[in-house]
């Protein structure tokens, strides 16, 4: 792309070399923007993800991500390695060299070579500057358009009140950056020794999680467009390097050992959902939010939002030392008109509920604000909407607020995380087999048991592999 000059805007277009592809690109932002946007978003990540609490797998991780980092065109970078504490399929980078892998695409991989190929593709999105890229494209067309608004919902955003998105995460990569992405991939864990040829498998295990879904795209690829046919893709990268693979890594048994004991699937002490009902076993508390709206228990927040996307309900942690100074805190917001505080009991809990306002790029927000204080926290629980929405939706997202309350069902406070375990056949067998001897707790499939394994159910496996398997105790049934 050749460098022009925008008059009509007064808007200076700077053009630069992209370090990982050669070529002159479109770039209004620097490498030290990119450093800083990486920072605040990397802390968002962690506020809003979560890190997995495990060391170990931090370490491992960052170690192995700075090999692979040290080989690429910016080595200089301040790179991070992280593994987030999520269930979902996925990877991804922000800018300036921050690099995420969750728990659950770990426990899909069944070797050290298919997790270097992942890593090395999420780096080679920040060596070639795909994000940075794409924001300037979007502030040139735009007119400057921010960062922070890249993100949109019908519900606005409003200071204080609702959980910031992390606009960067939203941006979606194209076929070229996916191309390139891939074969940076292929570059950087080669570079390093491993064997490439692991980034087909790691495909074909991400196509078979969106058949077995339904169709619904895995994680890692809803933000990473499929290319069309990617293996073929990367097949042909891997012929123009010509590189002979011979005694490259692939390390399998001691990257599955490395699984023993993760956490797998969704953690229910964190909080889960069993219809309307939530429930969350660590702080001991319930509520039920409104029949048909859309549902997210997040590591700081429990949302709802409602079909028509018109309403929502959020319940966070509030920063205060009781119910009245964390209602004054809230209430006390620039932007916010606050209605008549009163006291309020919720069921048996102490408390205090106002109602709300606020002007919004949309209109008039409105909404009722309650404060709980239950054990050594305080609550903050919000349903709020827009106009007409909040008119059409106040009763039943006042009944949800009214609904939290202490959690005292053994079976429920008790509850563990299902765990990978593994096991190391003694004869030969398939998972099919297994299955009959070693059931799997719901909602553990066979096929899924198959896919973590990335075998079929009769794929007929040898004495002496490991084979990764799922325990521990079905969720427990409610009302």
């Amino acid at each position: 792309m050749k460098c022009t000059l925008v008059l009509a805007l007064t808007l200076i277009v700077g053009c630069a070399r992209n370090p990982a592809t050669g070529k002159t690109e479109l770039m209004l932002v620097s490498e030290s923007q990119e450093i800083q946007m990486g920072q605040q978003a990397d802390s968002q990540v962690i506020q809003s993800i979560g890190l997995y609490p495990d060391p170990a797998w931090q370490s491992y991780v960052s170690d192995l991500g700075r090999r692979l980092a040290a080989t690429s065109e910016r080595p200089n970078l301040p790179w991070t390695f992280r593994v987030v504490d999520d269930p979902a399929v996925n990877a991804f980078a922000i800018p300036g060299g921050f690099v995420y892998v969750t728990r659950g695409i770990l426990s899909h991989m069944t070797n050290e070579a298919q997790l270097a190929t992942v890593m090395g593709h999420e780096i080679g999105h920040v060596t070639a500057r795909h994000t940075a890229h794409q924001i300037s494209r979007e502030q040139v067309a735009n007119l400057g358009l921010a960062v922070g608004s890249i993100a949109s919902s019908r519900i606005a955003q409003y200071a204080g009140l609702a959980s910031q998105a992390l606009g960067v995460l939203f941006l979606k990569f194209s076929r070229d950056n996916e191309n390139q992405a891939d074969g940076l991939g292929v570059r950087y864990s080669s570079r390093a020794n491993y064997d490439s040829r692991q980034m087909d498998s790691v495909m074909a295990m991400l196509d078979r999680i969106q058949s077995q879904s339904g169709g619904r795209l895995p994680e890692w690829l809803a933000t990473h467009p499929n290319p069309g046919n990617r293996i073929e893709h990367i097949n042909a990268v891997l012929a123009q390097t010509k590189k002979d693979f011979t005694g490259s890594t692939v390390n399998r048994d001691p990257y599955e050992r490395r699984l023993d004991g993760m956490i797998f699937g969704m953690n229910p002490r964190e909080g889960f959902f069993r219809g309307t009902q939530f429930y969350h076993p660590d702080l001991k508390f319930r509520m039920s939010f409104p029949s048909g709206w859309q549902t997210v228990n997040g590591k700081s927040a429990v949302t709802a939002q409602s079909a028509q996307q018109d309403a929502a309900i959020e319940v966070t942690l509030a920063q205060a030392a009781n119910a009245d100074e964390a209602a004054r805190t809230f209430l006390s917001q620039q932007g916010v008109q606050a209605g008549t505080s009163t006291r309020a009991n919720i069921n048996g809990l102490s408390a205090t509920e106002a109602p709300f306002a606020a002007s919004t790029e949309n209109g008039t927000l409105q909404g009722h604000a309650v404060f709980v204080e239950y054990g050594r926290n305080v609550y903050r629980l919000l349903a709020y909407g827009l106009g007409a929405g909040w008119a059409a939706n106040r009763g039943v997202a006042q009944r949800a607020l009214a609904s939290f309350g202490p959690l005292n069902d053994p079976a429920i406070l008790n509850v563990q995380p299902q765990r990978v375990n593994l096991i190391t056949l003694d004869r030969g067998t398939t998972i099919a087999e297994l299955a009959q001897r070693r059931p799997p707790p719901a909602p553990v499939s066979r096929a899924t048991l198959a896919l973590i394994n990335q075998v079929d159910e009769t794929t007929p496996l040898e004495p002496g592999r490991i084979v990764k398997w799922v325990v521990g105790q079905p969720l427990p049934t409610t009302p």
